[in-house]
């Protein structure tokens, strides 16, 4: 693993009071979708950074087509190509299986910084098979963002409706960071069509 002098992994710069999105994923490959959402994220959350976290590997998913970590690594930073999106693989080199050990360590390595956990209205279709969805929604706002075939089912699934007394107007989408969780907000507009399952295919 690589660490730094006091064994801690290392971490995109970070200081006190900065607003940072958190957008985790297998990134297999990245592509201008994951762009799109990050720069929706910047502007509609008043963000000050948002960081692409690299995972080993989704619990959820098969494995068995996940490129090498590095080469996704590669792939992600000429991809996000944006001073204000920042490219980690932490949670490898601290063991983390699950988001929410992920979300653990930052929040104990920066507990100054204003952390939203960004995700695809696809991904809170799923969200209630998430380990521990619930203490994850509890530990920091939560930004969704719209995906096509989802505007309409996924604010409905149990993840979103466990969740659902917390969701706040989308208008306020800016004041989000500053929120206590649990806080969350689905932001809809201009949606990608991309997806790395399509990518692999060559569709």
């Amino acid at each position: 693993m690589r660490l730094d002098a006091a064994g801690l992994a290392r971490l995109p710069p970070a200081a006190p009071g900065l607003r940072i999105g958190l957008y985790g994923g297998s990134f297999n490959p990245a592509h201008l979708g994951h762009r799109h959402v990050s720069l929706v994220a910047l502007k509609r959350l008043a963000l000050d950074r948002v960081w692409w976290m690299i995972t080993p590997g989704n619990p959820l998913k098969d494995r068995s087509a996940l490129a090498p970590l590095d080469r996704r690594m590669e792939i992600a930073d000429g991809i996000a190509n944006h001073p204000r999106i920042a490219i980690t693989d932490f949670e490898t080199r601290i063991g983390a299986r699950y988001t929410r050990q992920s979300l653990d360590y930052l929040r104990a390595r920066h507990p100054q910084v204003r952390f939203v956990w960004i995700m695809g209205a696809d991904s809170l279709a799923a969200f209630h098979r998430w380990r521990d969805f619930r203490a994850i929604a509890a530990m920091m706002p939560i930004a969704i963002i719209d995906r096509p075939g989802f505007t309409l089912t996924s604010p409905n699934a149990r993840g979103a409706q466990a969740m659902a007394r917390w969701r706040i107007d989308e208008s306020d989408a800016g004041i989000l960071a500053d929120l206590e969780p649990p806080a969350w907000v689905f932001l809809h507009g201009p949606r990608s069509t991309l997806s790395s399952t399509a990518l692999r295919a060559g569709r």
